[in-house]
């Protein structure tokens, strides 16, 4: 019988301990469950007979040694920092590894071992990166094969929470690690777009609404992702003028996530001790350090003398249309308007009304959801004590967040990805895209668990029965690779809605 272990047994690991449990008998393995918190692997457990729960502490390594040597391939769901170690005992020990996590440098600096070893490290084998490597290189790979020239790709991805479960003004709940949640964006980004590369700060990420229509889904807004111009070359999209990776939200999470980043929340920087201290104790001290009252009374100006000026302008379009209408002189469809750029245009009035409505009841609800987002982290919560010691803004923030905007019991989360690609073909352009939804379950079988544990489990699978031969440090994005997983994904609900335009 052939051993698999685990490290980890947190939040996105229980679909994955369930598939590799339920396939045991039939597939002959063994699940050894490896995780640092007393219970938590024997839980996941259960009363299986084809698995063992074990406590460890992962920087012992007599501990860990004996684990990976008693195992045929290795998963590790270990935060990504914890990677490196068991990677480097996987090497020594000639053992098959994977993770769901982005390759890091120190993992690349491994690349030359691993092909000597004649090793298969697959990483980046989860949800995002993951599903979304196989999925667009699947596309990728069949407008290719038509002789098809792409233009144009943009990748959309991310962890939300289910309408019916969908409560609060942030529209989000935390399905995935929350120091990941907080520390998103902090590298900033850069991508290709038009031709050109783009470069953004921390700052500028969340500063505009960037809307995506999704189907089957309310309309999303997206920030680009840290880096996309890395895996250009990997997806073989050299000729592509535009190339964006990108984390999808609901657009009042970008329009509070920026005012968080501007009010320091996310510093690393700022300390506070937070014993004894609420979490309204906590903001006031903040705030009061940082310039809340004065950033509050700036921002809500701009946004009333916006709103001023959008009403008034739609009073005059009204006020022109009914004394045309008393004189019996016909309304005119456009009139001409100077753009930003100082160029005179024409412009159609009705747009102008419905776009400087939109305009004004975004800016009205953004403007009333400035304090509704504060306080439901604890802006005015006095009851809930923090007690961590000495901890950054960050670490506080996470805090907040993990105790207002977890997952509650009956709770379900969302995944939503889609890809859109525009090529060329014998002439024509077309537009292709897939989206895929999935649900979760529940708090606990959720749609981040199942996306990013499932492409593992098969992977694993696919590696032990012999399918999946490839060596080396690898992402999957080989048809070797993805053409199988993506196969069984299906199986499990995980497939994608694909449709094809053609363009003028």
């Amino acid at each position: 019988m052939k051993s698999i272990l685990l490290f980890g047994a947190g939040k996105s690991a229980t679909v994955l301990i369930d598939y590799l449990l339920k396939n045991a008998e039939k597939e002959q393995w063994h699940l050894t469950l490896a995780d640092a918190h007393p219970g938590m692997s024997q839980e996941k457990i259960g009363g299986s007979i084809f698995g063992t729960a074990v406590t460890i502490d992962i920087s012992n390594e007599q501990e860990r040694i004996s684990l990976i040597t008693q195992a045929d391939i290795v998963i590790s769901l270990l935060p990504p920092a914890y990677h490196i170690i068991v990677a480097r005992d996987c090497i020594t020990f000639s053992k098959n590894l994977l993770t769901a996590s982005y390759i890091d440098e120190s993992m690349r600096s491994l690349c030359e071992n691993i092909e000597g070893k004649d090793l298969l490290f697959l990483c980046e084998m989860g949800l995002d990166p993951g599903i979304d490597h196989m999925s667009a290189k699947k596309m990728i790979d069949d407008i290719h094969e038509k002789n098809g020239r792409i233009n144009s790709f943009i990748s959309h991805c991310g962890g939300l929470v289910a309408q019916e479960s969908d409560n609060n003004p942030w529209h989000y709940k935390i399905s995935w690690n929350p120091r990941n949640v907080v520390m998103a964006g902090k590298a900033g980004a850069i991508y290709k777009q038009g031709g050109e590369i783009v470069e953004l700060n921390y700052e500028d990420l969340f500063a505009e609404k960037r809307y995506v229509a999704i189907p089957g889904s309310e309309a999303l807004c997206w920030y680009p992702n840290r880096d996309s111009l890395g895996y250009i070359s990997k997806y073989g999209l050299q000729e592509a003028n535009t190339f964006i990776r990108t984390t999808l939200r609901h657009p009042d999470y970008i329009y509070g996530w920026k005012n968080i980043i501007d009010l320091k929340l996310t510093s690393e920087d700022i300390f506070y001790n937070t014993d004894k201290c609420s979490l309204s104790m906590f903001f006031r001290e903040h705030m009061d350090k940082n310039g809340f009252s004065e950033w509050l009374e700036n921002k809500l100006r701009d946004q009333f003398d916006l709103s001023k000026g959008l009403l008034a302008e739609l009073v005059n379009l009204v006020e022109l249309e009914q004394k045309a209408a008393d004189k019996g002189v016909d309304t005119p469809d456009e009139i001409m308007m100077v753009d930003g750029k100082g160029d005179l245009q024409k412009v159609d009035i009705d747009d102008l009304k419905i776009n400087a409505a939109a305009t004004l009841a975004d800016k009205m609800h953004d403007a009333s959801l400035t304090l509704k987002q504060l306080f439901y982290l604890g802006m005015d919560d006095d009851t809930t004590m923090i007690n961590k010691g000495k901890c950054s803004a960050s670490e506080v923030l996470q805090f907040a967040l993990e105790k207002k905007l977890a997952l509650q019991p009956g709770d379900k989360d969302l995944v939503i990805m889609l890809h859109e690609i525009e090529y060329t073909l014998d002439n024509q352009k077309y537009k292709s895209t897939a989206s895929l939804v999935v649900t979760g379950e529940n708090d606990a079988n959720t749609a981040m668990a199942k996306t990013v544990g499932l492409p593992l489990g098969i992977a694993a699978k696919l590696i032990l029965n012999g399918t999946i031969h490839d060596k080396g440090l690898l992402i999957p994005i080989y048809k070797s690779i993805y053409l199988p997983v993506l196969e069984e994904l299906k199986e499990h609900g995980i497939s994608f809605l694909e449709e094809t335009i053609a363009l003028n």
